[in-house]
């Protein structure tokens, strides 16, 4: 008489352990509290500090934000703002056509690649030619400017020697004409990738049905492509805005140290020792630079487009 027993392992029940999802978030939540909640948190508390010659004086005062504004309650004798209103003025100016400039310059150049490039290698080309001035610093980008741009530069003797002027153009370099070429120059990149982005992401059919319901080329950009487009623009305008509002080095050197910019003043002021007064005038500026943003965002809800 034989048996048949039936061995069978036992079944351990074996779930998928995961981390849970704060602890996921903890080093990244660790570097942003480290390295922007603290700093913007230090510069907050220094703007409110006394200082003098020698040391600063940790004890509250608004003085710093008092002297900023000093005189701004009124116009002066000749009409014009006080020092702060015509420097955030000038830096709103520079900002606005630098924007302008970027995003015609960057929109173009990113719907070429996109529409009239068809081979993904040479897209991939002639992007990587896009980069090639970031292979340098940006002051070696601006400094080589100064020789096509100045008094006896490139531009005025080709222009003196085919006799279109007799005396060299002044206004070509350390002027409010070069700080916005230097600008457009170094930035003009940031606002081609965001927006070279989300044109790849536009579905093609959606154009060839523009086009078969008799739409012309430029109701097909306008109408399709362009709000399929706009958070690319958001976000290349930001990266341009939030850049030139806080530059000072290429106002420096492309505009002769003869035009004040607020990161001018916030350099100057650290350069003598104010920091104060500097951390005041940088807390300033980011809740400029933080309006400007949410006005954007209120127009384009990057949330939802992502």
């Amino acid at each position: 008489m034989s048996t048949n027993t039936a061995v069978t392992a036992p079944v351990t029940d074996s779930p998928n352990r995961t981390v849970p999802a704060g602890w996921q978030a903890a080093p990244y939540t660790l570097v942003f509290v480290l390295f922007f909640l603290i700093p913007l948190g230090l510069v907050l508390m220094v703007s409110f500090w006394d200082f003098n010659e020698y040391e600063l004086i940790p004890a509250f005062t608004v003085r710093n934000y008092l002297a900023i504004f000093e005189g701004c309650s009124a116009l002066t004798d000749h009409g014009d703002f006080c020092v702060t209103l015509s420097t955030y003025l000038s830096t709103l100016k520079f900002s606005f056509l630098v924007w302008l400039i970027t995003l015609v310059l960057g929109f173009a150049v990113a719907y070429f690649l996109a529409f009239h490039v068809r081979s993904s290698g040479m897209q991939t080309a002639l992007f990587v030619l896009c980069t090639v001035p970031f292979w340098t610093s940006n002051v070696i980008r601006m400094i080589s400017w100064v020789p096509l741009l100045g008094r006896n530069g490139l531009v005025n003797q080709g222009l003196q020697g085919i006799g279109l002027i007799d005396q060299p153009i002044e206004w070509l370099l350390f002027s409010d004409f070069s700080v916005v070429l230097a600008f457009v120059h170094l930035y003009t990149m940031f606002m081609i990738v965001p927006i070279f982005n989300s044109m790849m992401r536009i579905d093609r059919s959606l154009l060839e049905a523009a086009s078969d319901a008799g739409a012309s080329a430029w109701q097909t950009l306008w109408n399709v492509i362009v709000p399929l487009c706009k958070t690319g623009i958001l976000i290349g305008s930001i990266f341009v805005i939030t850049i030139v509002m806080g530059d000072f080095v290429t106002i420096g050197v492309m505009g002769g140290q003869q035009i004040a910019s607020v990161g001018k003043i916030i350099q100057v002021q650290t350069s003598y020792l104010q920091f104060p007064l500097a951390a005041a005038n940088a807390v300033i500026l980011l809740a400029v630079v933080l309006m400007i943003i949410w006005g954007l965002t209120r127009l384009v809800d990057i949330r939802k487009e992502l």
